[in-house]
């Protein structure tokens, strides 16, 4: 079949890629342990405590979110997705004829269905 000569021509091709590969995991070590020894080490009470926004914390840093943040989140996340599929869609939409309209009110039914969902299931109130 193919000899080795042949094999290190082909990997040859990807040398420049693991060479960019390498630089940017060489420069990125290289200013973190740089920055770790050439930063002034100043430890103020002031300094190291929490902030938020100015004001005083007023609870733990580390204290867990409520569920429907993440809620709200995901379904953001989802809707956002599904809506930017309409945007190739309306592109070519006088090259995909009615078959590809069949299909986007089958999306956007679909999109529909999982919204009234959501809404039923109390996910997009805030409270």
């Amino acid at each position: 079949m193919y000899g080795t000569s042949h094999l290190l021509s082909y990997l040859s091709n990807y040398f420049p890629i693991l060479v960019f590969i390498g630089v940017a995991f060489a420069f990125g070590a290289g200013t973190l342990i740089l920055s770790h020894f050439l930063q002034p080490k100043l430890p103020d009470p002031e300094k190291l405590s929490p902030y938020e926004c100015g004001s005083e914390p007023f609870s733990d840093a580390r204290m867990p979110f409520p569920v429907r943040y993440y809620i709200i989140a995901m379904l953001f996340v989802i809707f956002d997705i599904e809506i930017v599929f309409l945007y190739p869609w309306a592109v070519a939409f006088d090259r995909i004829g009615v078959i590809g309209m069949v299909e986007m009110l089958i999306f956007i039914a679909l999109f529909v269905v999982g919204y009234v969902y959501a809404w039923k299931k109390g996910a997009l109130e805030w409270d």
